[in-house]
């Protein structure tokens, strides 16, 4: 009896959800906050959340931990311990600036298991340990043009403008500046230097990457993301096995940190 009770209460509380997201008329990525209005900080995907990308909930749809009860302030920080004092990344990547851009990507570590979840955001956090060495660089160490002629048509490249590594998975190259500024909202091969200079674009950019390229391969296996980041170097003819190893330690100390297993087909 007090289970049914329960049970009756989750529904009516759920099919309510709907109503409030309604009256509050968010549009989709956006959070409903307690009092009613719309936007994607933690004032209104925070506490009292009531539709929309919630930080403190995984919603009335299934189970399991949010991004932002996973990503918790001790592991992020923990990923910055390791960086030296002289980093430029130590100040410019902020959790709060993760969970912000986070709200614009609701797809991220969202539906199949807890397991599956949790998994997607180690793999996702070990590539960007490894690209930016624990959170240290904003910008690549080696610069270059990156201009990519072959796609110069589509995504003309700035004669002043280098597209090298930038953000949290650094990134890289014409054809994918020209298309994740026209996502995002910036003049992706104009200026993108933007990426170093605004943390929660910064990491828009990386999830926008992930979403687009990586998201979809985790059911493969976490060999699959690095095939899709960097498998040219990495994953054909061995030149860069270090690098792929690299990845993959990152990837099974989060999984052991989020007390997962990380599945099968871990290398590429």
């Amino acid at each position: 009896m007090i289970l049914t009770a329960a049970l009756g209460l989750t529904f009516l509380l759920c099919a309510t959800t709907p109503t409030a997201a309604q009256h509050c008329g968010c549009q989709p990525g956006f959070c409903c906050s307690k009092y009613g209005y719309c936007g994607k900080t933690s004032a209104y995907c925070g506490e009292g959340c009531k539709s929309g990308p919630c930080w403190g909930s995984a919603g009335c749809g299934g189970g399991g931990a949010s991004v932002a009860r996973v990503v918790t302030k001790s592991f992020f920080n923990g990923i910055k311990s390791h960086a030296g004092s002289w980093c430029e990344g130590r100040r410019f990547y902020t959790r709060s600036a993760f969970l912000e851009a986070i709200a614009a990507y609701p797809g991220f570590a969202h539906g199949g298991s807890e397991v599956e979840r949790k998994r997607e955001i180690a793999a996702f956090f070990a590539h960007v340990t490894h690209e930016t060495g624990h959170l240290c660089y904003i910008n690549e160490v080696d610069v270059a043009k990156y201009c990519d002629w072959s796609s110069e048509k589509q995504w003309p490249c700035h004669p002043r403008q280098g597209y090298y590594g930038r953000g949290p998975l650094q990134l890289s190259w014409n054809y994918n500046y020209g298309p994740a500024g026209r996502s995002l909202g910036f003049d992706g091969l104009g200026d993108p230097d933007r990426l170093a200079q605004d943390p929660v674009l910064s990491f828009k950019s990386a999830l926008w990457y992930w979403m687009e390229n990586m998201h979809q391969l985790m059911p493969q296996g976490f060999g699959a993301t690095i095939r899709a980041i960097n498998g040219f170097d990495e994953c054909h003819g061995g030149k860069n096995t270090a690098e792929m190893k690299d990845r993959v330690r990152f990837y099974l100390e989060y999984c052991h940190h989020f007390r997962v297993h990380p599945g099968l087909d871990l290398s590429c």
